[in-house]
């Protein structure tokens, strides 16, 4: 069996294991701890009961707590309230898809909430699950370190995240599109990346970020058959074979930029339908909806009222809106002084995010101020990189991330940056990876001088042995670990476990 399979199915097994445990511990904290009374959205059912609702209610009622209630109103209802329009549709519709085929037969004994309720439970894990295989493929493919690539998958698998990679939300289903699509720009499969690409914006608006990907790979790769024309070819052929490679690199550009960011624009598209020409009159809702929206002044569409004023605007962006209005999102706009515990809870993700691009600066600062496009000749090229995190591969990765940690921090709701990076980006598990392999004897190949302290299974068994890990042997010897491997995994560990317990009873969390 080759090493890749080996590794894969200890990544999904590990995976496996973490998201079994979630759906447990948040079955048993939901049940054990009595939920807040929040401010959120909770529209009424209009649903009878059906036999078995109550008991999938009690299992994976944690999971519909906070905005998941708006991705399983979408699901039901579809987009009625404005606000709706700020979850974008690719979640809802794989949840209502599963409810429609491979849950149908149940629907004697269950309920669409019921059903939906389910859809969720095994959905977000089947995703999270090619979401772990997705992120090791494309670590293994860009960091050229198999125990690298590994760890890193390990590590996503006990995310700070879990609770919204678990609960109803888009973040599995958005990073195994992410991760997935990446890998396939990194093979070289252009068209495909972008359809994977394309689709991930239509489960998350932050997925238009991604075109800074599909813009560098292909000029990286431009550049570098520039430079073997520059030397095998001659005269009009070498002339004519640059003038291919730029119109080539011109075309993706444009299309694949086009492509990605087709399915956001179709969906403002849908809104301004919606709101600004509506054919929907208020007889045409359910009154106990219609009652909501009046009770919380939440905007139906109405073809007897006047439009909103947003539709007068010279860009009508509902998005753009509905962040503005409802979510008070802006920049630098939270930035107060009772903010302060959000900022706390937001500060681990990103110390990690600027932890990585300072190492990566310092490890290759030249390569960083010619923006990794080409290299001296005094320097290897990429086809032959260094394996690692400092290899001129993660360069691009690394701008990914500081984009995100900049933008998360200054323009959105700051606590939202932990899921934000960690279902966007590989960065954050691939840096604490490296410190972790760099910092802890225990991982070291090498066994422990200690007599105390005996790691059984080093990284090599475990790679021999699929049913360990170092994550799993690290914990029974936390207290001999480094400082570094204690902060890291206390981090990953504390909030994979905080998360289940506060945001299954509708308490405050990323």
């Amino acid at each position: 069996v080759s090493s890749m399979t080996m590794d894969v199915r200890a990544v999904l097994e590990f995976a496996t294991l973490t998201r079994v445990l979630s759906l447990v511990l948040q079955a048993v904290l939901n049940a054990a701890i009595p939920d807040h009374d929040a401010d959120a959205f909770r529209p009424p059912r209009t649903e009878e009961h059906l036999y078995l609702d109550s008991v999938v209610e009690w299992l994976f009622g944690g999971l519909s707590h906070w905005d998941a209630e708006h991705y399983l109103f979408i699901a039901e209802r579809g987009y009625l309230y404005e606000h709706n329009f700020a979850f974008f549709p690719l979640f809802p519709v794989v949840l209502r898809g599963l409810v429609e085929t491979l849950l149908r037969p149940l629907s004697s004994w269950l309920s669409v909430r019921g059903r939906l309720l389910l859809a969720v439970a095994v959905g977000n894990s089947a995703l999270f699950l090619l979401s772990a295989v997705a992120l090791y493929a494309l670590s293994r493919a860009v960091l050229q370190d198999r125990r690298l690539a590994l760890l890193s998958s390990f590590l996503y698998c006990i995310t700070p995240a879990n609770v919204f990679m678990t609960a109803g939300y888009s973040e599995s289903l958005f990073a195994a599109l992410t991760y997935g699509g990446l890998l396939l720009l990194e093979k070289g499969f252009t068209f495909t990346a972008c359809l994977a690409l394309s689709i991930a914006t239509a489960a998350r608006s932050n997925g238009l970020v991604n075109i800074g990907f599909l813009l560098y790979l292909p000029a990286l790769r431009a550049i570098s058959q520039i430079r073997v024309y520059r030397t095998t070819t001659t005269g009009y052929s070498k002339v004519l074979r640059y003038i291919w490679v730029t119109l080539r690199l011109l075309l993706t550009s444009l299309l694949g930029t086009a492509v990605i960011a087709l399915p956001f624009c179709a969906f403002q598209y849908y809104g301004y339908r919606t709101f600004c020409t509506p054919s929907t009159s208020l007889e045409q809702i359910h009154p106990s909806l219609l009652s909501l929206a009046e009770k919380r002044s939440y905007r139906v569409p109405n073809e007897n009222g006047p439009p909103p004023l947003w539709c007068m605007r010279p860009l009508p962006l509902l998005y753009s809106h509905i962040q503005d209005v409802y979510w008070d999102v802006g920049f630098l706009r939270y930035f107060e002084l009772r903010q302060i515990p959000n900022f706390i809870l937001a500060l681990p993700m990103a110390t990690l995010g600027i932890v990585a691009v300072y190492a990566y600066f310092q490890a290759n600062s030249e390569l960083c101020l010619r923006l990794g496009l080409w290299e001296t000749s005094s320097k290897k090229g990429l086809d032959k990189p260094i394996p690692g995190f400092f290899n001129p591969k993660v360069f691009v990765y690394i701008v990914h991330s500081a984009v995100l940690l900049v933008f998360g921090t200054l323009c959105m709701h700051v606590q939202v940056l932990t899921r934000f990076m960690a279902s966007s980006s590989p960065v954050p598990f691939w840096i604490s990876a490296h410190l972790l392999l760099l910092n802890e004897p225990l991982l070291h190949r090498r066994k422990t001088s200690s007599s105390t302290v005996q790691l059984h299974t080093d990284f090599r068994n475990c790679c021999k042995h699929t049913t360990q890990n170092p994550i799993v042997a690290l914990l029974p010897h936390f207290k001999a670990c480094s400082p570094t491997t204690q902060c890291i995994l206390g981090y990953f560990l504390s909030y994979w476990l905080l998360g289940l317990a506060l945001h299954c009873n509708f308490l405050p969390w990323t």
